[in-house]
């Protein structure tokens, strides 16, 4: 497609109208629940082709979406904003089975805005992460330190790790009394869960695969 004017000539939905039955919320992943709120046309100069811009309202969670569309020969397509956000449905293969699991966990609770749930979960993948690694210790504390001792983690991911890990301890040991988890709290937990499991499965995979290559 060279310009928007070819939106929907080549390929696309069939029908020259706008069938929103496979368009998705990307709020509340509802999809095909729409009203046309507001429409707009706009045709081409010395042509026959309309663009049409349409603001959606989701019938299930009453937010907006807006969809820029257009119809060709028996076909329409269209492009929508805001687009729905990726859905984490599996962890790499190459991760341990247990590690991807609580990692997925607090990634969706993450994104459901669920602090509580997605810090505890984050701080659970980082335990298990290092258990796989072989870390010796009667709490997480002494986990961390015996891996940084064997050269498994280095200094600064075990400063982090401490940091981390006092961050997570209200949501692993709550008290009736005791605050919410901020959401810049769970955030941090899940980022550095990120930057630990990319130092401990994904830079070795690529580092193996690397050699693996030269060796071919």
């Amino acid at each position: 497609m060279n310009s928007w004017w070819d939106l929907g000539e080549w390929s696309g939905n069939t029908g020259k109208d706008l069938s929103t039955h496979s368009i998705e919320c990307p709020f509340c992943s509802e999809r095909g629940n729409f009203d046309t709120e507001h429409h707009v046309e706009k045709k081409q100069p010395n042509g026959n082709k309309v663009l049409n811009f349409d603001t959606l309202k989701c019938g299930n969670c009453a937010s907006y979406v807006m969809v820029f569309w257009s119809a060709g020969h028996r076909l329409h397509s269209y492009k929508v904003l805001p687009w729905p956000l990726n859905k984490l449905e599996k962890y790499p293969e190459y991760w341990p089975e247990a590690v991807g699991r609580y990692w997925l966990q607090a990634k969706r609770n993450l994104k459901d805005g669920n602090w509580d749930a997605a810090a505890l979960m984050a701080r659970s993948s980082l335990q298990v992460s290092l258990r796989e690694q072989k870390a010796k210790g009667n709490n997480l504390k002494q986990e961390i330190d015996h891996l940084a001792a064997e050269g498994i983690l280095p200094k600064i991911i075990q400063e982090w790790a401490h940091n981390v890990r006092e961050l997570g301890n209200d949501s692993a040991h709550p008290k009736p009394d005791q605050p919410a988890t901020p959401p810049e709290d769970a955030k941090d937990i899940v980022g550095f869960m990120d930057y630990l499991f990319e130092y401990l499965y994904t830079l070795p995979k690529q580092i193996q695969e690397y050699r693996a290559r030269k060796n071919s």
